[in-house]
């Protein structure tokens, strides 16, 4: 008898549990994010992302639907970069592996804003400094605009910069995406990886 209660009771929570989690997926967007944390986009997410083609450390030709297969951390940097990108890539690449611990799976990525100097090798050696599943893609100075111009990036050569040593300015953040959800939210530079990873583990969740 009180195995048959127990049994019943275990059945019940898991239908709970389950209708929980259906009926959060079945929520608006902004109600089923909600209080994930991370920055909240003037006009809507919908304005920031899309599709692009670009080149990754390997040389192949990808595409968005090749690259975000699952959460992705998407920041525009380059190599090059003296202080800055180097500090927040780790910090993605640190909020990756507290996620990794966690049971949830990201994949960070790097987009050069400095197609110029960031050829394939370049990334790849980038990249695999950084975090062994972290993705650099490049390209085509054409294709390199088209992304930014998706994600609203800002980068272009800093005023007074000659020669092969440019410096190049550019925004600084982290976007959150996924596949057919787009982006989630952004975090900007001195978020740590602590909370990062927090607020990932949030949108993930309720994937």
């Amino acid at each position: 008898m009180t195995r048959t209660i127990a049994l019943i009771a275990g059945t019940a929570l898991v239908a709970l549990i389950a209708g929980t989690a259906a009926v959060i997926w079945l929520l608006p967007r902004e109600d089923r994010f909600a209080g994930c944390g991370g920055g909240a986009v003037a006009g809507g997410s919908e304005t920031i992302g899309g599709p692009f083609t670009l080149v990754d450390q390997d040389g192949r030709t990808v595409t968005d639907a090749d690259v975000i297969q699952g959460p992705t951390l998407l920041y525009f940097g380059y190599t090059f970069c003296p202080d800055i990108c180097p500090i927040d890539v780790a910090r993605n690449a640190e909020a990756t592996d507290l996620l990794d611990e966690r049971g949830i799976e990201v994949t960070p990525v790097m987009i050069t804003v400095d197609p110029e100097r960031d050829t394939p090798q370049v990334m790849a050696e980038f990249t695999e400094f950084m975090h062994p599943r972290m993705i650099g893609l490049s390209g085509s100075p054409e294709q390199i605009e088209a992304a930014k111009k998706a994600y609203r990036v800002y980068g272009a050569k800093a005023s007074g910069s000659e020669g092969d040593d440019y410096l190049v300015d550019h925004t600084t953040l982290t976007y959150l995406v996924a596949p057919d959800e787009g982006l989630l939210s952004f975090f900007r530079r001195d978020m740590p990886a602590e909370d990062m990873a927090d607020a990932v583990a949030c949108y993930a969740d309720r994937l």
